[in-house]
């Protein structure tokens, strides 16, 4: 080990995340709980047909959980020798050096703080609208977020296997509710019940109809978090066995559960009309799950579902701020931002800085878009998320590349040549061009056609770089030592 790391090693050592608290099962439950099943299939599938690709849906989820196993292979390879809650980050700056991890240090920044904050809107929304159903309340979704927000902080701030148990406990739940609907829908037939079911949605007409673009990106952002693996590297039980295991778990299980329950709800409706069924629901299209459980499973197993669809974002938003928190972690410690930020708090071992920087940032957000009037489905929702979702793509693509130029310069590491070179090079290209494509298209997600906002959003991933960038030039010219070992923590090669 050489001077600078020893020194870095010595500093950072008084701040360490609690080791060795999470194994397999727990890492998962994280991620799976990111991906938010109940959230994905009532909140992002519905939209997603009526946006994207309508009934062709499945089909899409079916291309994206291949590229992204295809982008695990590399992925995984490297987590076997490579051990940081930086994740994307400290992956781009190992194998693509300083600069371009300082600009993937940005953009993870941006997209992660874009998604928990866009996930707000969306539960604001189920949250206002169960209490108006079920008691009477008129509640505005802005309180219900605000509340949200102060039960998220407590928890961000506190330990993270409280964080486990409370998000195991929802997870189960949701999945369960939606695997009685499928089973449902699978028994009693399709469009309401006595049809056949089809495959029609996984043809090519219906995958290539609508925008396909737009259909990728939404059914991408149903897995972002999958990568929350290594983001808690440092805290699994033997990371170099559990990382790997928990990324293909958790791809290979939300992969195949979304992909039968989207083939179903098409059915359930019938591809012919979807979409203008979905544009017909008031007072927006994340009702569909539940008209479809109405139908299938009756009222009171709607009132349930209803309530666990809030519960279920709420594990979601949970999920992703732990992600942020131990982002900001790891910048501060590397001096990418202040460094306050990366300690921990004396009792809990958390992230407590960062989580608490998370919440003041989803506050202002969210009250911009409340003063302005913006609806919390179609604008804080859709946009946010999307946006979050583009940026993590991009961070794919810088990782799989990096993935490639750090096993040329360790080739001693693995001599699995389809494992370190072949895999991590179509996963980077492939994942490239679906972000160059969704971003050309993201147009079609902003309701006033030709807005700014259709540009201006894409655009503050460039933007994150740029700022990333600096701020690893102005960390050489700081702190050369810190610069020299960035990215480098337990057990590196």
């Amino acid at each position: 080990m050489s001077q600078a790391e020893q020194s870095s090693t010595v500093e950072t050592e008084k701040h360490q995340l609690r080791r060795g608290s999470l194994g397999v099962l727990a890492i998962s439950f994280f991620v799976i709980s990111a991906a938010a099943p109940l959230t994905a299939m009532a909140g992002g599938a519905p939209v997603a047909m009526l946006l994207g690709n309508g009934a062709g849906i499945p089909a899409a989820y079916v291309v994206v959980s291949l590229l992204l196993l295809i982008f695990s292979v590399g992925y995984t390879a490297m987590a076997r020798h490579h051990t940081s809650t930086g994740a994307f980050y400290s992956y781009v700056t190992r194998g693509l050096r300083q600069p371009a991890g300082g600009a993937a240090a940005w953009i993870a920044l941006l997209g992660y703080n874009a998604m928990q904050i866009g996930l707000y809107g969306l539960f604001g929304s189920a949250a206002s609208g169960f209490l108006a159903d079920q008691f009477g309340w008129d509640v505005p979704w802005w309180v219900c977020v605000l509340i949200a927000m102060a039960v998220i902080a407590v928890l961000g701030y506190r330990q993270v296997d409280l964080s486990v148990k409370v998000l195991s406990v929802l997870v189960l739940a949701e999945f369960i509710v939606v695997l009685i609907l499928d089973v449902a829908i699978a028994v009693k037939g399709g469009e309401g019940g006595g049809a056949p079911l089809t495959l029609e949605p996984f043809s090519w007409s219906a995958f290539a109809s609508g925008s396909v673009a737009i259909a990728l990106l939404f059914n991408t952002a149903s897995f972002v978090g999958f990568e929350a693996t290594t983001i808690y590297s440092e805290e699994a039980k033997d990371p170099r066995r559990t990382v790997p295991r928990a990324t293909y778990v958790a791809v290979l299980t939300i992969g195949l559960f979304y992909t039968v329950t989207t083939w179903l709800m098409v059915n359930a409706q019938g591809a012919d009309g979807l979409v203008d069924f979905l544009g017909g629901l008031k007072p927006d299209p994340t009702a569909f799950l539940f008209v479809l459980s109405d139908t299938y499973l009756g009222s009171t197993l709607t009132t349930i579902m209803t309530l666990l669809f809030a519960t279920s974002v709420f594990a979601a938003l949970l999920a992703f701020h732990n992600a942020v928190a131990r982002y900001l972690f790891a910048l501060g410690r590397e001096g990418l931002v202040p460094e306050r930020l990366g300690r921990t708090h004396k009792v809990h071992l958390s992230p407590h800085a960062g989580s608490l920087s998370q919440t003041v940032l989803a506050v202002v957000i969210v009250a911009v878009f409340v003063i302005t009037d913006q609806d919390p489905v179609l604008a804080l929702f859709t946009w946010l998320t999307q946006l979050g979702t583009l940026a993590i793509i991009t961070l794919m693509a810088l990782a799989s590349f990096a993935v490639v130029a750090f096993f040329l310069r360790h080739p001693d590491l693995d001599s699995n040549r389809l494992r370190t070179f072949v895999a991590p090079v179509v996963g980077g290209v492939a994942t490239a061009a679906v972000a160059v494509y969704a971003a050309s298209q993201f147009g079609l997600l902003i309701s006033k056609p030709g807005s700014a906002l259709s540009w201006i959003l894409p655009a503050l991933i460039v933007v994150a770089a740029v700022v990333g960038l600096v701020s690893a030039i102005v960390l050489k010219n700081k702190n050369p030592q810190l610069y020299e070992v960035m990215g480098r923590h337990r057990g590196d090669a």
